[in-house]
């Protein structure tokens, strides 16, 4: 358990297990923290190091006031930062929801810096800017909510992110699904319908993409059947080290 400093922005981490060179990165969703990992990393640290962290703004990381701070492109630098405080060249990069989306952002911006990539309960963005728009509205709707319902800076950070973090300005990361060339595993739960569409688009999309459903799980698979979960997961990674 750490924090490290960026900018003036704690951000806290917790690196778990040591066995292994390329660590896995995870990343929690919109309104979470890198404590929906509990159910998992002990299991997927056994192989590897794991590293779990908060976003600016979420769980135990700092919440500046700015809303200029918050931005996806703050948070791939974020995730370069831990990465090269905890010694890693290169990770598995994954995460939940919004995490899963800036993972595929990261391979978008620093694609030497991925091994491979596990997208949980995701989408990559829209094409369609009609679309886009009414996912940012939904967003900045979330923003204006937090903040009159909310209670202190956690609020506040919230509602930064929902406006800077979980909006979409363009379609380069679904543009560049095609063109990933590391082994990505698409997992999510079956009951999560809004996203299953948008999983099965980016299994056809990758070229390296192994598209897992598990059942009776919504969509946090990793929660709602941490077993299953782990155990997909475990086998994707081992299949790495046979590469």
């Amino acid at each position: 358990m750490a924090d490290l400093e960026r900018g003036g922005v704690r951000l806290h981490y917790e690196l778990h297990g040591s066995n292994g060179d390329i660590p896995l990165l995870l990343t929690h969703g919109f309104g979470a923290s890198s404590q929906m990992w509990a159910p998992n990393v002990a299991a997927l640290a056994a192989e590897r190091p794991v590293i779990t962290w908060d976003m600016r703004g979420h769980g135990r990381s700092g919440c500046p006031a700015e809303q200029a701070e918050y931005t996806q492109e703050a948070c791939l630098a974020d995730m370069v930062a831990l990465l090269e405080m905890c010694g890693a060249s290169r990770a598995v990069v994954g995460g939940q929801s919004l995490g899963g989306y800036l993972s595929l952002a990261f391979w978008l911006a620093c694609p030497e810096r991925v091994a491979a990539l596990v997208l949980s309960d995701t989408g990559p963005g829209f094409r369609n800017e009609t679309a886009r728009q009414r996912w940012n509205s939904r967003a900045s709707e979330t923003a204006t909510r937090l903040e009159q319902d909310g209670l202190a800076a956690q609020s506040v950070g919230l509602a930064h992110a929902a406006r800077g973090m979980l909006t979409q300005q363009d379609r380069r990361v679904i543009d560049s699904l095609p063109s990933i060339d590391v082994p990505v595993l698409v997992i999510l739960g079956a009951d999560d319908r809004p996203f299953l569409s948008a999983a099965e688009y980016m299994a056809a999309k990758i070229p390296s993409a192994e598209h897992v459903v598990i059942p009776s799980a919504g969509h946090s698979c990793n929660l709602d059947q941490p077993e299953l979960f782990n155990q997909h997961v475990l086998k994707f990674l081992a299949r790495l080290n046979e590469r």
